[in-house]
C-alpha cells in the first residue's frame, strides 16, 4: 500500500482541520457492550469524548452493533491513535 499524498487538499483548505471534533464508528460483536466500552477506548487513548453525542444500532440479524461518537482532538497523530486503539479490540470489526 503506498502513502497518499494530501498536499493538494492542504493548499485548497480542504481535509482536516486541527484541533477538532470528529466522529467514528466502530462496528463490533453485539454481545460485547461496545456502546460503553468505545468511548472508554478514546478516554484511555487520552481523547475527549463527547459522551452525549454516543449512539448505537444493531444489524439486522442482532450480531452486529455500530457505535458512533463524537471525540475532540489536537493534532493528526491523535485521530489516527483513535483509529488504532479501536481496531486493535478484538471485538471490533473495523472503523470508520
Amino acid at each position: 500500500m503506498h502513502e497518499i499524498d494530501f498536499s493538494q487538499a492542504k493548499k485548497e483548505g480542504k481535509g482536516f482541520h486541527f484541533p477538532g471534533e470528529f466522529e467514528i464508528t466502530a462496528v463490533g460483536n453485539a454481545s460485547a457492550g461496545l456502546p460503553t466500552h468505545v468511548p472508554l477506548l478514546l478516554e484511555r487513548a487520552g481523547l475527549q469524548v463527547l459522551h452525549e453525542t454516543v449512539k448505537h444500532r444493531h444489524s439486522g440479524s442482532g450480531n452486529y452493533v455500530s457505535v458512533t461518537v463524537s471525540f475532540r482532538c489536537d493534532n493528526r497523530e491523535q485521530y489516527d491513535s483513535a483509529h488504532a486503539v479501536l481496531r486493535a479490540d478484538p471485538d471490533i470489526r473495523y472503523t470508520l
